[in-house]
């Protein structure tokens, strides 16, 4: 199924063209539950590509969203979390935990006795999942994926892309793991930033000056991600050298959106006009809107992937259930104030007029 572009309209080519795209749009993978089968087959109909956010999902349930969109479309991608996680101090962890004792609380959330969970995010099922279900597109975000299953995922058909924050990156992505295409993302895209040493998050270089920088040292096909939410800022990216642009918050509070009514309630509210790369949330740099979460506990929390997150998230859960929008995390790119409650179709063909 692919999208009619009308006169005047970007076009794809590379890698998206072979699979049938007519837009170079991709719509981005938001863990959590944004970016499901409904938004992937939107974008579709848009004539882009859209990615499942395996992240935070059991294979079973994986498994479940890969079914629901083949029946809408054959041209769709799939982005996992990869290993290593970044292991939190237990003394710090114990710490932050005490502080978050009586917010959790005032949710109903005990917290007492909080312990650091590490999990690798069901990894080496979800590849092998994705290895048999043959899926067009497969990317990683985090970490790098083997050589080893990089050549499993493209021995069934499968194009690997690969997230990468800054030149190093892509030449050590390149080198070590050997994607097909690389999302090159820069500071100012929202929610977690996919910078391979969270110790360090990535400089505040501008999109299309990144997106120079990385094919200065790769022939890899680049996507660019950051921050995208306007036809002109789409444009430029594929003037600087980028195949495609992909396109995140921009969709967040469209209705095949799956972020809850809180999230898109406080995306649209016009007094919040701040992001900030945090790491309260997550344990890792991610990009958020600035609520009473971020102003209490930033300065405060410590580097530690997935601890912090399994740690917060049911205070977050909590809070998005009681309409609280000053206990979640309102993950947002800098291109936060041009998104809008129409259908991703409608944002993804302007957004494509270029």
């Amino acid at each position: 199924m692919s999208g009619t572009a009308g006169p005047g309209s970007l076009a794809a080519h590379g890698v998206l063209a072979t699979l049938g795209a007519d837009a170079p749009l991709v719509a981005a993978p938001m863990a959590g539950g944004p970016s499901g089968p409904p938004l992937v087959a939107a974008a579709a109909r848009a004539g882009a590509t859209g990615f499942l956010a395996g992240g935070y999902l059991t294979p079973d349930a994986l498994a479940a969203q890969v079914a629901e969109t083949r029946r809408s479309t054959e041209r769709f991608g799939v982005n996992l979390f990869a290993p290593p996680a970044v292991p939190v101090d237990p003394a710090a962890f114990r710490a932050y935990a005490s502080q978050l004792a009586d917010l959790a609380a005032s949710f109903g959330v005990d917290l007492d006795g909080a312990e650091p969970r590490e999990d690798d995010d069901h990894w080496r099922a979800k590849i092998d999942l994705l290895v048999d279900l043959a899926v067009p597109l497969v990317s990683f975000t985090f970490g790098l994926p083997s050589a080893a299953d990089v050549e499993a995922l493209r021995a069934v058909g499968t194009t690997v892309v690969q997230t990468v924050t800054s030149p190093d990156e892509a030449a050590r992505a390149e080198r070590e793991a050997g994607p097909d295409v690389l999302v090159v993302q820069s500071s100012e895209a929202g929610g977690h930033s996919g910078t391979l040493d969270p110790a360090r998050p990535p400089a505040s270089t501008g999109l299309t000056d990144l997106v120079a920088a990385v094919r200065a040292v790769t022939d890899l096909p680049v996507w660019a991600a950051g921050g995208l939410a306007t036809p002109g800022a789409v444009r430029a990216v594929l003037e600087a050298g980028a195949e495609a642009a992909v396109v995140g918050t921009v969709l967040l509070r469209a209705p095949e959106s799956g972020a809850n009514a809180t999230y898109k309630a406080a995306l649209a509210d016009p007094a919040r006009t701040t992001t900030v790369v945090t790491r309260a949330f997550s344990g890792r740099p991610a990009r958020a809107l600035v609520n009473g979460f971020v102003e209490r506990f930033d300065a405060d929390a410590p580097a530690g992937y997935p601890a912090l997150h399994h740690l917060t998230s049911p205070i977050r859960r909590a809070a998005a259930a009681a309409g609280d929008p000053e206990a979640i995390n309102i993950w947002a790119g800098t291109g936060h104030a041009h998104g809008t409650d129409e259908p991703a179709e409608v944002v993804l063909r302007r957004l494509a007029a270029g």
